[in-house]
């Protein structure tokens, strides 16, 4: 009898067991993350992470809080399929290398702002200037939630100063979620970037004639410590020495990745 009664209690307590499961409510307060819809190295912000996501050579797009950032897109559409449109477009610099009306023609969507400096507004056809925000060395501004600063790019070497001259390019640093993400563009290792402080991502060219040596470039990032940096605009520059060079005594973790 007692044996009956403890299989009764038991089948009593399962059935309780499965009403209360079944009258729970699904938990709709934390969904699961979305996927980012780049790949790339993904920086932690106070907004989510930022997910960085090379191109070729100058050019990379940047996605973060639902924004899509292109940086010095060239090279027409091709390069650009299957990334979503671009928010915001930051062109540094006249050169081939970094401006191409076609593409920006190609990727502007109706939303889509364009930072640059007024060199580079000047060789815009109509359209893209009346979308285009103009920023001098100095100058600051925010679009789509990104703080923007413009820092000056050029050359110092005397032998390079035809290349960049000071005041017509934009190097930039972007504040996306309390972090500061420095874009050097076509520069050598000027008083400007040497200054910095307070980067956590910094994108460093490093390419004779047009730029620095890796020498040159990694003194300055050993003065300014960003937390990581990326060799971009190498095309054959010795990488290995440039890490070597840079060392692990600052706190700086060097990044090689697939620029071309």
């Amino acid at each position: 009898m007692l044996k009956t009664r403890l299989l009764v209690f038991s089948a009593l307590c399962l059935s309780l067991s499965l009403l209360a499961c079944k009258d729970d409510p699904p938990d709709e307060g934390n969904p699961p993350p979305s996927e980012p819809p780049i790949s790339g190295d993904a920086i932690s912000t106070s907004q989510g992470d930022v997910i960085i996501h090379p191109i070729n050579h100058a050019t990379f797009v940047m996605h973060w809080a639902d924004k899509m950032i292109y940086v010095d897109p060239v090279g027409g559409a091709a390069p650009f399929e299957g990334l979503p449109a671009p928010n915001v477009i930051f062109v540094t610099d006249i050169h081939s290398d970094h401006l191409s009306a076609d593409t920006l023609t190609a990727l502007v969507r109706v939303d889509t702002v364009i930072v640059a400096p007024q060199a580079v507004r000047d060789q815009l056809p109509a359209n893209l200037q009346g979308v285009t925000q103009v920023l001098a060395n100095g100058g600051t501004l925010t679009v789509a939630g990104i703080g923007v600063e413009a820092i000056p790019m050029y050359n110092i070497t005397t032998d390079r100063l035809q290349y960049h001259t000071k005041g017509r390019g934009n190097g930039y640093v972007l504040t996306l979620g309390g972090k500061r993400i420095y874009i050097a563009g076509d520069t050598e290792d000027i008083p400007e970037m040497r200054q910095l402080r307070d980067i956590e991502v910094a994108f460093i060219p490093m390419n004779l004639p047009y730029t620095m040596t890796v020498q040159q470039a990694a003194s300055a990032v050993r003065e300014f410590k960003p937390k990581i940096v990326y060799p971009y605009h190498s095309r054959g520059s010795d990488l290995d020495e440039f890490t070597r060079l840079v060392g692990t005594d600052v706190g700086v973790e060097v990044r090689i990745r697939n620029w071309y």
